[in-house]
């Protein structure tokens, strides 16, 4: 079973070429303005048509209204949502609904009292992807470099298809699978020298690290 390699934020045809070239399987694009990592509709649609079909492409919103996802559904023709915001399960099955795509919904994580809503989310959702819950002085929901407590994902049972993120980079990410379990990973701070800046060298050893520890998902 192969792990599942995002790497989100992308925001230059340089870096979208190195984690394309690298392979990852999904590149992520967010569409959130107090984001460092940020990208026009302009911007966005030259990124997807860059990608083509060698990833999937991913866009990530924070409770964003129909219009807006309207806008980005036609401009980079996504294959999935990614909803990182404060969406309910409601609002999910409206999204799917209305637009026809795929949704993973991220979920802030603390402690395992942040779980209690998660199968309401599992009903409706095609993924999930857990997250360090972000400070309640944050401007935005992720993206901040903060690792959460893997092992209260530990004894997880989900059917759903799911990633981690959170403060993942490539000296972390095998011990994150080991724990987790997880099917995929999620990163973004972890392969940036600054803010908002991918660095070509540390999208490559992520994704290599990340592949080294495949073979501990069929253990």
């Amino acid at each position: 079973m192969s792990l599942i390699i995002k790497i989100c934020g992308l925001s230059t045809r340089e870096t979208l070429d190195v984690a394309l070239d690298a392979g990852a399987d999904m590149v992520g694009f967010v569409f959130f303005p107090p984001s460092p990592r940020h990208v026009s509709l302009e911007m966005a649609r030259e990124l997807g048509k860059q990608t083509k079909r060698r990833a999937s492409k991913v866009a990530l919103t924070v409770d964003a209204d129909d219009a807006t996802l309207g806008n980005i559904v036609e401009t980079l023709q996504p294959d999935l949502l990614q909803l990182h915001g404060r969406e309910t399960v409601a609002r999910l099955r409206d999204i799917n609904q209305k637009f026809g795509l795929p949704v993973m919904k991220a979920i802030a994580v603390e402690t395992a009292a942040d779980l209690a809503g998660l199968p309401g989310y599992a009903d409706v959702a095609d993924r999930i992807l857990f997250d360090a819950r972000a400070p309640k002085e944050a401007t935005r929901p992720g993206g901040l470099g903060a690792v959460f407590d893997w092992h209260v994902l530990e004894h997880l049972e989900l059917k759903l298809p799911f990633m981690v993120s959170g403060g993942l980079h490539a000296g972390n990410v095998a011990e994150a699978v080991r724990v987790t379990r997880a099917g995929g990973v999620d990163v973004s701070s972890g392969v940036e020298r600054t803010s908002g800046h991918k660095d070509p060298e540390m999208i490559r050893a992520f994704i290599r690290a990340a592949r080294a520890t495949e073979e501990l998902m069929v253990r």
